[in-house]
């Protein structure tokens, strides 16, 4: 057997590995939720690039559970933050303490992490916290680390925020800072379920059981080495150029950018909308076995991916004109690359 023939066979051990784990997380998963696959592999799609995600849904939409449940599942640390208006930055990152050696009485300085040292943090009700705690989670979200006091400390691998915030209930709550908007891949929106899932959810919920243990499917190492496979997924250039095609028509300021566009919105997508739609279609490609990726992977991921770095105007607002009706327009008038 060559080299070749080698690593060849380790590439589609490694493929299987990654079929086989992720149907049995998405099994596990539906033993709790019920009704949300679009969701529930949007959120696979955003461990597995080593992203962030933003949750949006009505209360009583089983956020805070299927987080706990992915978390679970995936065999990773989980520690919840539940955002408040008096939340100060150190709640989140941990603090400098000062401590005294009983022997000798030396007193020195010592670090107490705080819940940012997990694997998925789930921070509930983000943007019931001011600016200021909300941007204490930039520098985990974009480094992986934090630093206190000048000293930068390591966060765990593979580390994923996933936020939530209620769309519908504004008193008391601060808008999220569009730097920050921007480092979650996608804004997920939690709807109603449909009546034969709802009959679902209460029949599991009212047999006084309890809802059923999920299984660990999978562990932090084997995680991380599928963040890498995801990475090695080949994409070819027109996928590339579409990813950037659909990014750049958000852009009200330029040529590409439909009439819509330009009438209702001020401000577009950046670089970093195409880097991920680029990123988890790989994802998405290998969760439904194919080692290429498509434009309708593009196109699907392009909703979530956009939809919180569209900044409409107020004729928008005006006229009940929403992110996700100027993203329709787009994909329509944005052809496949060649």
């Amino acid at each position: 057997m060559t080299d070749t023939d080698a690593e060849h066979g380790a590439a589609e051990a490694r493929v299987a590995a990654f079929g086989a784990t992720m149907e049995r997380i998405r099994e596990e998963l539906g033993k709790v939720i019920v009704g949300q696959d679009a969701v529930l592999e949007q959120l696979l799609l955003t461990v597995l690039t080593g992203g962030h995600c933003l949750i949006t849904g009505l209360p009583g939409t089983a956020k805070t559970q299927m987080v706990q449940a992915l978390a679970s599942t995936l065999g990773l640390d989980f520690k919840r933050i539940q955002f408040t208006p008096d939340l100060m930055p150190s709640d989140m990152t941990g603090t400098d303490v000062i401590d005294t050696d009983p022997d000798s009485g030396q007193r020195d300085w010592r670090f107490v992490p705080g819940p940012v040292f997990t694997n998925v943090l789930l921070a509930d009700e983000i943007n019931r916290t001011p600016p200021k705690t909300q941007s204490a989670l930039l520098e985990a979200m974009a480094e992986s680390s934090v630093t206190v006091r000048g000293t930068t400390h390591a966060l765990s691998q593979p580390f994923v925020v996933l936020a939530t915030q209620n769309p519908i209930e504004l008193e008391g709550t601060y808008p999220l800072p569009e730097a920050q908007l921007d480092r979650f891949i996608f804004n997920v929106v939690l709807d109603y379920l449909d009546a034969d899932s709802e009959v679902a959810v209460v029949e599991r919920n009212t047999l006084g059981r309890g809802l059923p243990r999920t299984e660990t499917c999978t562990k932090p190492e084997a995680l991380l080495d599928f963040m890498q496979l995801v990475r090695e997924v080949p994409v070819a250039d027109s996928i590339n150029r579409l990813a950037v095609a659909l990014t750049r028509a958000s852009r009200p300021d330029l040529g590409a950018a439909p009439d819509s566009v330009r009438r209702f919105v001020t401000w577009g997508a950046s670089v970093r909308a195409a880097i991920h739609l680029v990123s988890t279609a790989r994802a998405r490609a290998l969760l439904r076995g194919r080692l290429h990726v498509t434009p309708e992977d593009i196109r699907a991921l392009a909703p979530p991916i956009l939809r919180h770095r569209l900044q409409l105007n107020y004729l928008a607002e005006s006229e009940g004109i929403t992110a996700d009706d100027l993203i329709s327009e787009i994909l329509v008038g944005t052809p496949d690359a060649q």
